[in-house]
């Protein structure tokens, strides 16, 4: 099983503080619904809980959350207690993708397991105060396409990139 990670960081890494976003960007948050509606989305028991309760399960999504605690409940998700624990609930003969939305150490097993063939990284165009970074990545062996430009306006208060990242 290979999965796509998605994510979005500031110019240090930066992915959150006290387990919520740094920024609110609306455009970024259209394309990451674009991209992952229809398909599966694995996120750490964290990165749930942070979702607010009227948007969890996030909708049109197979959502699986990963926790240490084999009693967790996430009313409308899957809760599996390894990454290994995915592939029983993800159909890899289909055209569907696999998702790993976060956080930090989820992107981070991920990573380290190998799981990743793919990555849709927004970079942030400025710095933020966290407490949650992104994992470093050896950028040897993935190739970077630029998927969007976007200009900071009245709504999205940064300027962003995003990049997919393929190996």
């Amino acid at each position: 099983m290979k999965c796509t990670l998605i994510v979005a960081m500031g110019e240090h890494r930066e992915i959150g503080k006290d387990n919520d976003l740094l920024w609110r960007l609306p455009r970024d948050m259209k394309f990451f619904k674009e991209t992952t509606q229809g398909h599966t989305v694995v996120m750490g028991r964290k990165n749930w809980e942070s979702i607010p309760e009227k948007f969890r399960p996030l909708p049109n999504r197979k959502n699986i959350v990963l926790s240490r605690n084999k009693d967790y409940v996430a009313n409308g998700a899957i809760v599996v207690s390894s990454l290994d624990e995915i592939e029983e609930h993800y159909y890899s003969n289909s055209n569907k993708k696999c998702f790993i939305i976060g956080g930090a150490e989820i992107y981070k097993l991920a990573l380290e397991a190998n799981l990743i063939d793919e990555m849709y990284i927004t970079y942030v165009k400025s710095t933020f105060e966290a407490d949650t970074y992104f994992p470093f990545v050896n950028w040897e062996n993935w190739e970077e396409e630029d998927i969007l430009d976007f200009e900071k306006d009245e709504k999205n208060p940064y300027s962003f990139t995003v990049k997919k990242y393929t190996r």
